[in-house]
C-alpha cells in the first residue's frame, strides 16, 4: 500500500511504470505472432503479384480506394455470406503495406477477383453509375490514358525481391512484356481480379 502510494504521488515513476507495463504487454500479444506459420507463410497457391497487378495495386493506393474500400473479411456469418470466407493472415505476404482499411464507403473488395467480368469493372472505373445506379464513387476515366511504364515495374519487383518475394529473372521478363503498351486502368482491373483468389475455393 505504501509503495502504491509512492507510485501514485511520483508522476515520473508512474510514466516509466505505465510505459513498462503496455511494452511488455505488447511483446507478449505481438512477438508470438512472428513464429505462427499462419501469419508468416503464404497459404497454398498465393503467388506474389505479376508486373501488370503489382501496377494496378500502385494505382488503387496512389487513388485512394483502400479509404472507402476495406479489404479484411472478419469472421462473421454476416460478413462472410456477403463477401465470402474470412481473410487470412497468410493472404497478406506479399502485401507491402497491406490494404486492409478500417471504411467500408463501398463494399469490401478482398475477394472480387473473379466475381466481375473485365468489361464490368471498366465500365465501373469510367462511370461506376452506368452498372452501379446507387453508386456514389467518383469515376476514373483518365486511367485510360496512363500508360504503365515496364522499367519501373521491374525495379519495383527487384525491390521487393529483396524484402523476400520470391521474384526471378524470368519474372522480370514476363513483366515487360506483360505491361508494355498497358494502361493504368488495364493495370488496376488486373490486380482488383486478382484479389482473394487464392482460396477461392474454400468459400
Amino acid at each position: 500500500m505504501i509503495a502504491h502510494d509512492k507510485i501514485e504521488k511520483n508522476i515520473g515513476l508512474m510514466i516509466l511504470l505505465t510505459i513498462v507495463m503496455i511494452s511488455v504487454g505488447g511483446l507478449v500479444q505481438i512477438v508470438p505472432l512472428f513464429f505462427q506459420h499462419s501469419t508468416t507463410q503464404p497459404v497454398e497457391g498465393l503467388k506474389p503479384y505479376s508486373g501488370l497487378q503489382l501496377a494496378g495495386r500502385d494505382v488503387y493506393v496512389r487513388e485512394g480506394c483502400y479509404l472507402c474500400h476495406s479489404q479484411m473479411i472478419r469472421p462473421f456469418r454476416a460478413e462472410t455470406e456477403r463477401y465470402g470466407h474470412y481473410s487470412l493472415a497468410g493472404e497478406f505476404v506479399y502485401d507491402r503495406p497491406f490494404q486492409w482499411g478500417s471504411k467500408r464507403t463501398g463494399p469490401d473488395l478482398h475477394r472480387v477477383g473473379g466475381r466481375y467480368g473485365d468489361d464490368w469493372h471498366r465500365a465501373h472505373l469510367i462511370n461506376p453509375r452506368d452498372v452501379v445506379p446507387e453508386s456514389i464513387m467518383p469515376g476514373y476515366p483518365w486511367l485510360e490514358k496512363a500508360t504503365v511504364d515496364p522499367d519501373l515495374t521491374v525495379k519495383k519487383m527487384q525491390t521487393l525481391a529483396k524484402l523476400g518475394h520470391p521474384y526471378t529473372d524470368e519474372d522480370y521478363e514476363t513483366a515487360k512484356d506483360e505491361t508494355a503498351g498497358k494502361t493504368e486502368m488495364d493495370a488496376l482491373i488486373a490486380y482488383l481480379q486478382s484479389l482473394g483468389t487464392a482460396v477461392k475455393t474454400r468459400r
